[in-house]
C-alpha cells in the first residue's frame, strides 16, 4: 500500500501483517507504535481490544 498516514510527512509504502500473535501461548496484538497489548483469553477478545485501542488511539490525534 503506498500511501501517507496523517502524521506522515512523505509517501511510503505501508505493508499491512497479521496484528494477533501467541507469545509462550498467550494471545497478543502488535500495533504501529511497535508494542505488543495483552495477554488475552481468546481471539475474540483480542479483536475487542484491537477495536478500542484503535477508538483510543483515534480519539488522541
Amino acid at each position: 500500500m503506498y500511501g501517507m498516514r496523517a502524521q506522515d510527512t512523505t509517501p511510503a509504502t505501508h505493508f499491512r501483517s497479521a496484528r494477533l500473535c501467541r507469545v509462550n501461548g498467550d494471545l497478543y496484538f502488535s500495533t504501529r507504535e511497535n508494542t505488543q497489548e495483552g495477554p488475552f483469553a481468546s481471539h475474540e477478545a483480542a479483536e475487542r481490544e484491537i477495536r478500542a485501542y484503535i477508538e483510543r488511539m483515534q480519539f488522541r490525534t
